[in-house]
């Protein structure tokens, strides 16, 4: 799998279901509230909450009083947000159409499936007011290098391509931070740090949930041996002593502003 550290490539075509990504994946909402605290939204406060997922988070944010819009490309997602009561609408984040509408953006565990970086970072700058803050957290590099080196060993094996697949962008903190800069950002604070995660329901739920860029590689014929592969891969490889999977996650989280 292609791992991008800089520049860009293309977005995965990441299929989301919000019934799998509240079975399997409700811990990226969990431990991003601490995120939620970072922003520190205030009632009345105009909020973009780019990437939304099926807003547990944006509904959070909602209840401080902020005004929050959310948005996404996944429609099933939008629909999950929608169920919530949510102001929330079908967007791509590298084309925002917003011009110094919000006080904030906030986004969690969403940029890393953006893969023009500049193109993002341009639109976040241009929906915000002077002085507006951005506040995120993403995959960082090193993220999943246990699953991305699965990947890349059977699609070594079944003779595909590593460059025929969507890749994610996980970026270090002098990367992004040099990027956030040269959109005039001024960066408060950027940090790179290892958070094992826990999978709920073990390698298979996770490949279900975010398996998108790495079974789009293969025939539909062959991609539940692919599954099948991977998962006898990483398994014992991310297995503790008492049986429990966990994910090598490495996240970056940042908080910047424009000037005044």
């Amino acid at each position: 799998m292609k791992i991008v550290h800089g520049g860009c490539s293309s977005s995965p075509s990441q299929k989301w279901s919000p019934m799998l990504y509240r079975r399997n994946a409700s811990y990226v909402s969990d431990l991003g509230q601490s995120v939620v605290t970072a922003l520190a939204p205030r009632r009345g406060e105009h909020i973009l909450d780019l990437g939304c997922g099926d807003g547990a988070l944006t509904e959070i944010i909602a209840d401080t009083g902020a005004q929050v819009v959310g948005i996404d490309t996944s429609s099933e997602q939008i629909a999950a947000c929608r169920t919530r009561g949510l102001n929330v609408f079908i967007c791509d984040g590298h084309m925002l159409p917003f011009d110094s509408e919000f006080d904030a953006v906030f986004s969690n565990a969403a940029l890393h499936w953006m893969n023009n970086v500049d193109l993002v970072l341009g639109s976040v700058e241009n929906s915000l007011k002077k002085g507006g803050r951005f506040v995120a957290e993403l995959g960082g590099k090193g993220n999943i290098k246990t699953l991305i080196d699965a990947f890349l060993n059977i699609l070594e094996e079944h003779g595909v391509e590593p460059s025929s697949m969507a890749s994610w962008y996980f970026p270090d903190a002098l990367t992004y931070g040099t990027k956030l800069r040269s959109h005039g950002f001024i960066v408060d604070y950027i940090e790179l740090f290892s958070r094992p995660t826990k999978l709920p329901f073990g390698v298979g739920g996770w490949l279900d949930t975010f398996g998108g860029p790495f079974f789009q590689a293969f025939p539909q014929g062959k991609q539940h041996l692919a599954r099948a592969q991977a998962i006898a891969y990483i398994e014992p490889r991310i297995r503790d002593s008492e049986g429990f999977f966990w994910a090598d996650y490495v996240r970056l989280r940042f908080s910047a502003h424009l000037p005044k």
